[in-house]
């Protein structure tokens, strides 16, 4: 098939690349000339593994390519999706202007049938509203659907190309068709593709986010009373976790989710049910309980300083919001490392991905190190923020040489706290008491 993606951001550069590997002519659409320049000369702008290698190989090929030229790339695709950012607005709601600008351009540019997909994440009733815009500027025949993408960042090429199920958002059985034909070399073990009025799409998207994020805060909830009430979280987890109607996945405790999707979806959400005239209790408990987590972490190390953080260095391993990412939006680092440098520490950094990204949040108010080890070169302290596999297992008698101080606070239970305790470490964890 022939496809246009306008966006090249995360979701449309994931999603274009992979609709080109299975076979289909692609052509990804960004109004960032210098961003386009890069692609295509092989220079990708955000890290996601395997990504690179997949954009290279289909730019070789000639099933994708990348332009500046929306008018051109709309008149040579049958489908072409809407992959724009959508931010946050100060009030939670997500900021649309750049999807309502897409559309107009869209409805200028058309000169046959098309099929518009909204693949950003979009409250309920913007395909309807993209639907009226280009309505109400072209003639043309054409059809809308949702598609919400379910990546997580650092699986996101095997989240698109082996996906748990597609959902598709449409009212007409021949949009629904020509979308199940698109997805079908992704589905051969059978994994669902589901067909769904287009409001019911687009709430599914934020309504999967947050019942994750529900698991993630209720579990550090959990883990705080274990901490009051002498119990401990890793037992608890692997009890509950062996339900099968619970499962164990998102129910490790920590120091709060973070990411582009989470935080947002979350707070778009809850404005979704305001602007209807409902209140999400729930979801707002959620948000609250995420970022009062990462508080809570924080004054583990005021007080085991007693007050007293002035001119110390402190390391951090982990910057990214998670592993396998070099995304730091709404990560709990920026938060944490934040609250360290009002209180005069002296920030040693080192993340495997994110540190240059980390340079244009904090500028030269952190060191950073390239080397896991020189960052803890004389610090009184080790914060563990995110959990990369080389930070799993590391050397602990060179740790405790290298620092001034052996002292551990764990953001996401990594280590054995008695095994640290009897090589002499003082160590904090989430929910162990």
């Amino acid at each position: 098939m022939k496809i246009a993606v306008v966006g090249t951001g995360y979701v449309g550069l994931v999603a274009g690349a992979c609709l080109a590997e299975s076979g289909n002519n692609v052509t990804c659409i960004d109004s960032d000339a210098g961003k386009i320049e890069d692609l295509n000369k092989g220079r990708i702008p955000i890290y996601e593994p395997g990504l690179d290698d997949l954009v290279k190989r289909n730019t070789k090929e000639g099933r994708l390519t990348f332009t500046t030229n929306l008018k051109e790339g709309v008149q040579s695709s049958l489908l072409i999706f809407i992959a724009v950012g959508t931010p946050p607005n100060d009030d939670g709601s997500g900021d649309l202007s750049a999807v309502f600008a897409v559309a107009k351009d869209i409805a200028t540019a058309m000169d046959d049938y098309k099929i518009v997909i909204t693949k950003s994440t979009v409250p309920v009733g913007t395909t309807r509203r993209v639907k009226e815009i280009i309505s109400g500027l072209t003639d043309r025949e054409f059809d809308v659907a949702s598609n919400p993408e379910f990546l997580k960042e650092g699986t996101a090429l095997t989240d698109f190309m082996k996906p748990d199920r597609v959902v598709i958002g449409t009212d007409d059985v021949r949009v629904a068709e020509i979308m199940k034909e698109l997805y079908a070399p992704f589905v051969r073990t059978e994994n669902p593709i589901i067909v769904m009025d287009i409001e019911s799409a687009e709430m599914t998207k934020y309504a999967a986010n947050t019942l994750l994020a529900t698991k993630i805060s209720f579990m550090n909830e959990i883990a705080n009373l274990c901490e009051q009430v002498g119990a401990n979280v890793e037992n608890v987890r692997r009890g509950i976790g062996a339900d099968k109607r619970i499962g164990y996945q998102f129910l490790f405790p920590g120091v709060g989710y973070g990411g582009s999707c989470f935080p947002k979806d979350v707070k778009a959400l809850i404005k979704t049910a305001e602007s209807a005239g409902y209140e999400l209790r729930i979801a707002k408990t959620v948000d609250e309980v995420n970022f009062a987590q990462r508080e809570r972490f924080f004054q583990k190390i005021y007080d085991h300083f007693n007050s007293d953080l002035k001119e110390r260095k402190i390391a951090v391993w982990g910057l990214a919001f998670k592993p396998g990412t070099d995304d730091m939006r709404e990560a709990p680092s920026v938060t944490i490392i934040n609250r360290l440098l009002e209180h005069g520490v002296e920030v040693h950094a080192h993340d495997p991905e994110a540190n240059e990204v980390a340079k244009s949040i904090f500028a030269d108010r952190v060191s950073y190190f390239d080397d896991v080890y020189a960052a803890l070169e004389g610090v009184e302290a080790l914060i563990l923020v995110t959990e990369w596999p080389e930070f799993r297992s590391p050397d602990f008698e060179k740790m405790k040489e290298l620092m001034e101080k052996p002292v551990v606070f764990d953001g996401r239970n990594l280590y054995n706290p008695a095994k640290l305790r009897e090589m002499g470490f003082t160590y904090y964890g989430i929910g162990r008491s």
